[in-house]
């Protein structure tokens, strides 16, 4: 009986919410969710967006200085590369390192060299503040040996706050390729290092053109060691410090054998952004 009398209230309750009303509520709320979805759904895409784009550039600035070992030794060849980006863009910095040849304690050679990069700000990708990655070779060292080292090393490295701005990059860094050999009972030493210079930058396009200049070439006898250092002239400019390239060490000895002849190889190749060749 409680429960008749009840029902027969609420039907009577003139004061309930009409349905119109509660129409427009329903409606109201529909469409909030369904903003919020659209929002999530956006950022989510946008962010794979950028995060295919940061990878398939990982492999680019590989190729590139790949293709920085083809150019340095042949004077006048030129390579264009093309790149997709739809966050970021690639830069040149220079001076960024200078690598200084000691033979048995004194200096010999100086050469300071730029670095390229491809910067994605961190509010379109980012990994974590002080995130570093290897991309080639895994090692860290500045002085790789064999025929097949490479004379550039790429990697991974977000670091914020910089002087030009918060970003994610994508690094090639010029480094030294030393080749042995032994010849008539002779040991040769041979060290290799392209010298990476500012070229035109109009930036009428998504394109890297590298251009063999000259190579400079200088040899010493009578060396039984040969210490190699690397230092970084604008650290406090650019913030392209020790921490930022995260080399192994700063300083290597190579021990010869006794007499030994020392060859030094300097490629210049003049690096050209938005233009093809």
């Amino acid at each position: 009986m409680a429960l008749r009398n009840s029902l027969r209230r609420l039907r009577k309750n003139k004061r309930a919410i009409s349905s119109a009303i509660s129409t427009t509520i329903l409606t109201s709320a529909i469409i909030v969710m369904l903003l919020v979805t659209i929002s999530f759904v956006n950022s989510y895409l946008n962010g794979q967006i950028a995060q295919n784009d940061f990878n398939s550039m990982k492999q680019f600035m590989q190729t590139l200085g790949l293709q920085v070992d083809d150019v340095a030794w042949i004077p006048g060849r030129t390579q264009t590369l093309t790149y997709a980006s739809k966050y970021g863009q690639v830069t040149f910095r220079s001076p960024a390192l200078t690598y200084s040849f000691y033979f048995d304690g004194s200096l010999v050679a100086s050469f300071s060299v730029g670095v390229i990069l491809f910067n994605i700000p961190t509010s379109d990708y980012s990994i974590a503040n002080n995130y570093f990655e290897e991309i080639f070779p895994s090692s860290n060292s500045f002085l790789q040996n064999g025929t097949s080292a490479p004379v550039c090393r790429a990697f991974v490295t977000e670091k914020v706050p910089m002087q030009d701005g918060n970003y994610i990059r994508v690094v090639v860094a010029p480094i030294v390729r030393q080749l042995n050999a032994l010849i008539n009972g002779v040991s040769y030493a041979r060290f290799y290092l392209p010298i990476l210079n500012q070229g035109s930058s109009p930036e009428l396009s998504q394109s890297v053109t590298l251009t063999g200049i000259d190579v400079a070439h200088e040899i010493f006898g009578n060396v039984n060691n040969v210490t190699i250092r690397v230092v970084f002239p604008n650290a406090v400019g650019m913030g392209l410090t020790s921490g930022f390239f995260s080399f192994a060490a700063t300083s290597q000895t190579v021990i010869l054998g006794p007499n030994s002849v020392v060859e030094i190889y300097g490629g210049n190749v003049t690096v050209s952004l938005g233009v093809s060749s």
